[in-house]
């Protein structure tokens, strides 16, 4: 798995653009994962949406994660789902989705990491790094320190997110992190395409610095 840029879909931060605008443009700029995030469609459009995403990813020969809604990631066959601490227990969402599907947690200590290795998750997304606009009502940042200790203490791929851009993301790496999730930088920015570009290159500068 190539974890380096995990770019999430979000549209109320993409300036009238469309989840499926937003993605092909991301994927054009290199990013690595997409998740599907969205919060206020009924479940036909998710499914709707969701499934043209999934043919833009398959031709990129990338993942297509959902976030929180199981449901509508096993109803368009999509690469995994995603679960935050308030979402389905990670437990019971690895039972549902079996095997061989990708389950990310979200963790903002190592605690919760620690437990969502052991439920079963295949990468643990460390969040908030910084204070982020995105989520207002998200934990208190864990800061740099925070983002190691999840690092040091999991044995499972860590994806930094939480106020990340293309000037913190070095410092994000030389943490441990194997890549960084963004939405607002990437998502809310004039020129998707370059915007995720800019921040691979700036991120693969960083792993081969580590």
């Amino acid at each position: 798995m190539d974890w380096i840029l995990y770019v999430i879909t979000d549209a109320k931060l993409s300036h009238g653009r469309s989840h499926l605008e937003v993605a092909q443009a991301a994927i054009e700029g290199g990013a690595s994962i997409i998740q599907f995030r969205e919060k206020e469609m009924t479940t036909r459009q998710l499914m709707e949406t969701a499934r043209k995403i999934k043919e833009l990813t398959d031709k990129a020969n990338i993942p297509l994660i959902v976030n929180d809604r199981l449901d509508v990631a096993l109803a368009v066959d999509a690469d995994g789902v995603h679960v935050g601490q308030d979402d389905m227990p990670a437990t019971l969402a690895r039972q549902l989705i079996g095997p061989h599907k990708i389950l990310g947690v979200s963790a903002s200590t190592v605690e919760e990491a620690l437990q969502a290795e052991k439920d079963g998750a295949d990468y643990v997304s460390a969040s908030p790094v910084f204070t982020t606009p995105t989520k207002p009502d998200a934990p208190s940042p864990t800061g740099l320190e925070g983002l190691r200790a999840i690092v040091e203490a999991v044995n499972l791929p860590v994806i930094a997110i939480g106020g990340i851009n293309e000037e913190n993301a070095t410092e994000v790496i030389a943490c441990g992190a194997d890549g960084v999730a963004v939405i607002s930088a990437v998502v809310s920015a004039p020129d998707i395409t370059a915007a995720a570009r800019r921040l691979r290159e700036t991120v693969e500068a960083a792993r081969k610095g580590a």
